[in-house]
């Protein structure tokens, strides 16, 4: 078990996994907030770079103003081993208040795909946020390609890192939408 921000949260197990697996990572929490209080939340690209450890800046293109199915959005980010980069993302899954999914890169062979799944429960909601790598090559490549007898430790370096940075989100997403409450 991890605690983060008082929330206990299961700790990914070693996979073994490769790129090319496309693997995934998730974790969920409990919110004592309906959907629809959790919803500006997660569907807000503005609130994400306040979050992660990574994502520095976000804006929506092509005259966007507001999460929508085919929205896209540049994010830059910045990562000690990995460097600075930017990336375009599409809204793939828009549901309101239900999911909220963005690729990275070209959403028919993205490099990595990110998803917010809220389901009611009681007079709250589980919210889990789900991470994929690939299949689209991504930062990450260049490692593996300079170091092939490494790329499961490689991506599973990477998906802890993906894991800690969601563990983080949940954690405050629930502080705020509690406080709203």
């Amino acid at each position: 078990m991890q605690v983060v921000e008082g929330e206990e949260f299961e700790v990914m197990e070693w996979t073994g996994q490769v790129y090319a697996d496309t693997p995934t990572v998730s974790a969920e929490t409990y919110i004592d907030a309906p959907p629809e209080c959790l919803w500006r939340y997660v569907s807000d690209i503005h609130l994400m770079p306040e979050l992660s450890a990574e994502l520095r800046h976000v804006e929506w293109l092509d005259g966007a103003t507001g999460p929508r199915a085919g929205g896209r959005f540049l994010g830059r980010s910045t990562h000690p081993a990995l460097g600075n980069w930017e990336t375009v993302s599409t809204v793939v899954d828009c549901e309101e208040p239900r999911r909220f999914a963005w690729a990275v890169g070209d959403p028919a062979h993205p490099m990595s795909v990110w998803r917010f799944t809220l389901r009611p429960q009681g007079a709250g909601t589980v919210l889990e946020q789900w991470a994929q790598l690939g299949p689209a090559r991504s930062g990450l490549s260049a490692a593996i390609d300079a170091m092939p007898d490494k790329e499961q430790k490689i991506v599973f370096v990477r998906l802890r890192e993906f894991e800690a940075g969601i563990k983080a989100n949940l954690a405050a997403l629930k502080v705020l939408a509690e406080r709203e409450k």
